[in-house]
């Protein structure tokens, strides 16, 4: 495969990950996650899947690609290193009465043979991993020749990647390691893919609505792991700035003009077919 490494060594990507894991443990991603289905719901049918697919969804969350590729009735294997999140990904497909199976996996290191799925999936999962090479290659492995690798990844200029920035400025992140963000610039996928998959790639939005600025705030300042762990992790000054600056960023991209809040974030929809 023509994915390469290259992690400078100085980069302690182990401690990069266990902190990466405390933050997505944290609070309840699953509040945030459960509200961006249409995601999942719309990269199913940018991959056109087939009931007749064996699907995996990778850093699969609260499950959204998961439960999108059950209704058409794939099947579908759904994994994430936070047990947590598994949990509320089985407990919703239970209550839609959907067959998924769900495994505790590291997307770096996936526990599966070599061209075991026709569709891979990920809904701003994997693009958070430190070593972005290591798991492009593992997409690609675990997908048949002539299979998709179905991704959704924020911009970097999007209203998520601006966000991640405003944070970085704030708690910094590990150095050398790349901005998850990259994932959704279509010339770094050509790169992190290689020679051996075609990309194609469209801009998509989806749209944040919440009950207003504040109401956004206090959800992810409570239950999105990132957020969280950066209040904590300053202190009772810099919170205050941060949130200022929170507060500038959503006035920036927010476009209601009713007290509530809507923001286009936008998001690169790729489909990646492993060449045969």
């Amino acid at each position: 495969m023509s994915v390469q490494t290259c992690i400078p060594a100085t980069i302690d990507l182990a401690a990069v990950k266990t902190r990466q894991h405390g933050a997505w443990s944290s609070g309840n991603y699953a509040i945030v996650g459960t509200t961006l289905q249409i995601v999942g719901e719309m990269l199913c049918e940018a991959v056109d899947l087939r009931s007749n697919q064996r699907v995996l969804d990778v850093a699969a969350g609260n499950g959204n690609a998961t439960l999108a590729a059950a209704r058409r009735f794939a099947e579908v294997v759904s994994t994430d290193y936070v047990a947590a999140l598994l949990e509320r990904g089985r407990a919703r497909a239970e209550a839609d009465g959907l067959q998924v199976s769900f495994r505790e996996a590291d997307a770096e290191n996936l526990p599966f043979a070599d061209a075991t799925f026709d569709v891979v999936l990920s809904t701003f999962g994997v693009m958070f991993t430190p070593n972005q090479e290591q798991a492009a290659r593992e997409l690609m492995r675990v997908c048949r020749p002539g299979g998709k690798i179905g991704l959704a990844n924020w911009t970097p200029e999007s209203f998520i990647g601006q966000l991640f920035k405003t944070i970085g400025q704030y708690v910094p992140p590990a150095p050398g390691v790349k901005s998850p963000a990259l994932w959704g610039n279509r010339a770094h996928l050509d790169t992190l893919f290689g020679s051996q998959a075609t990309v194609a790639a469209e801009s998509r939005n989806f749209v944040f609505r919440y009950r207003s600025p504040k109401h956004w705030l206090e959800v992810f300042r409570n239950y999105y792991g990132p957020v969280l762990k950066a209040f904590a992790a300053i202190d009772p000054q810099a919170r205050e700035a941060l949130e200022a600056d929170l507060h500038g960023l959503i006035g920036k991209f927010n476009i209601a003009r009713d007290g509530t809040l809507i923001i286009p974030g936008e998001y690169l929809e790729a489909v990646v077919t492993r060449k045969k």
